[in-house]
């Protein structure tokens, strides 16, 4: 995805916002948005014409809010990744966005920074959360798939660098803080977090934290 421009869907009813957001956003040489929507019916037009990278979506809107709106995408256009970018730091609302597929959940006073950083991680599939909402959103996943008392939960055993790693990872810590932090490559962040989840049986970040936390491997 490095070698190609980002295209990204900006969708949200207020227009000085979306304005602000796509001045902001062609900043960066390897983003584009290809277009804006005012609601939940027209983010799903919009990305079955435009065929975006990642779609910026707002939640409390007319017509179709964000979280049936990205229900509808995720269903029918999988290659289009949701990040839900909203003004709410509601428990619930975080929760039925990410179970209705979005891949990442940001405030709207997120920094310049971390927004570009969330579009990078959504393009390449990976989760990004803001990690004033991480702890929450991973509590509320552990409780509603805890497994139960007689489960199996043998894993292969992580290295301490590996425990490191996903230590930094449930404090919401991105690969790249990850990497500052240890003193890493990113890609070496990136290969820890591959050999983690082949060890604990998980597909991405957010399942390796909660299993971790599941088998006592963090608090």
């Amino acid at each position: 995805m490095s070698a190609h421009r980002i295209r990204i869907l900006i969708v949200d009813d207020q227009t000085l916002f979306r304005a602000g957001l796509k001045t902001l956003l062609t900043t960066q040489p390897n983003f584009e948005v290809v277009g804006e929507a005012v609601n939940g019916e027209e983010a799903i037009r919009q990305t079955a014409l435009l065929k975006p990278h990642v779609v910026l979506m707002d939640l409390r809107m007319p017509v179709l809010d964000g979280v049936s709106a990205t229900r509808r995408i995720s269903q029918r256009f999988p290659e289009s990744q949701v990040i839900i970018l909203t003004t709410f730091e509601d428990d619930e609302l975080a929760f039925d966005g990410l179970r209705a597929g979005a891949i990442g959940y940001l405030l709207k006073d997120v920094s310049y920074d971390k927004l570009f950083e969330a579009v990078h991680a959504a393009a390449r599939g990976e989760h990004f959360l803001q990690p004033s909402i991480t702890a929450k959103v991973l509590n509320e996943f552990k409780r509603l798939h805890r497994p139960p008392q007689n489960e199996d939960l043998t894993y292969e055993e992580l290295t301490a660098r590996e425990v490191q790693v996903l230590q930094l990872t449930a404090s919401g810590a991105s690969n790249r803080e990850i990497a500052k932090k240890l003193v890493l490559a990113e890609g070496t962040v990136k290969n820890h977090l591959s050999r983690i989840f082949s060890k604990l049986g998980v597909r991405d970040r957010m399942q390796a934290v909660v299993k971790a936390r599941e088998i006592g491997i963090i608090p």
